[in-house]
């Protein structure tokens, strides 16, 4: 984090956190283009963006409390040695999908260590954010009129899991988009639109939080305590205000589908290009 980064930037970074991350329209490309304009002129670097992550994960741990519970209780009852499933008994629905996020996890866990000096560098230039953000989304609108939105989560099986992991690893780079990438992918594998959202989340639950564990315990540059102070004053508003972004979300593609971000990021992505050619920003 630059020293010249303060409380009112890590504010405002936390409430866009919370306002994008569960949107298509990507959090890390939003508090990468928002920090050279702020006050404090800089990038609040990866650390700051994956620990204010666990903030709005947290929201969706809640969200999503008895899901997840389900899932929990019912992989560890799979478990072969712990668990009460007998040898040739069918996994239960809840044991499968957990599994199924398990297995999409290992791609974003393994590209995120192989991938990290990368992350934190190369990939987040604007140029290649803005680039990710139209061509991302042209791809969303694309899913969206192409998958025939007809399969339910329960309908997924491991070779699907494997694909959506490789989606959601996409995001590793800003201005793709976790819940993007994974819903995009969903779409063209026949999803509807709500199991392709539901699906995301719950699929970026173990990925965020090892993430933001990650960099908590091993990352290389320490923070001073104001910095952590700012820091965690950021993820508890992405906390707050992700949850109402979750409510609001799952309301809004039951009814309407993913244009209005489809549009928003191609809009925004030229105006970066734009910002970028012109000189209007470095």
């Amino acid at each position: 984090m630059h020293a010249n980064f303060g409380w009112l930037d890590a504010l405002i970074l936390g409430l866009v956190q919370g306002l994008t991350e569960f949107l298509p329209i990507s959090s890390s490309a939003h508090l990468r283009i928002l920090g050279p304009l702020l006050p404090g002129h800089a990038d609040p670097g990866a650390a700051f963006t994956a620990i204010t992550q666990l903030g709005t994960e947290l929201a969706v741990l809640i969200y999503f409390r008895k899901d997840v519970w389900r899932m929990l209780t019912a992989w560890l009852a799979s478990l072969p040695v712990i668990g009460s499933r007998r040898a040739g008994e069918p996994l239960s629905a809840d044991a499968k999908l957990a599994w199924l996020v398990i297995l999409g996890t290992i791609p974003i866990c393994v590209l995120g260590l192989l991938l990290r000096d990368f992350i934190e560098t190369t990939f987040r230039t604007l140029a290649l954010t803005a680039v990710m953000l139209i061509v991302f989304g042209l791809l969303l609108g694309w899913a969206e009129r192409r998958g025939s939105q007809t399969r339910t989560i329960a309908q997924l099986g491991a070779k699907d899991g494997v694909l959506l992991g490789l989606a959601q690893a996409m995001a590793l780079i800003p201005g793709v988009s976790r819940s993007g990438g994974t819903i995009t992918v969903a779409l063209l594998l026949g999803m509807t639109r709500e199991a392709a959202a539901r699906f995301s989340f719950l699929l970026a639950i173990p990925a965020v939080l090892l993430s933001g564990f990650y960099m908590l315990l091993f990352k290389r540059e320490p923070m001073s305590p104001d910095q952590w102070g700012m820091t965690l004053a950021a993820t508890l508003v992405a906390f707050v205000v992700g949850y109402a972004v979750i409510v609001w979300f799952m309301r809004l593609i039951s009814h309407k589908g993913f244009t209005f971000f489809v549009v928003y990021r191609v809009v925004l992505g030229l105006l970066i290009l734009a910002g970028l050619y012109f000189g209007l920003i470095q």
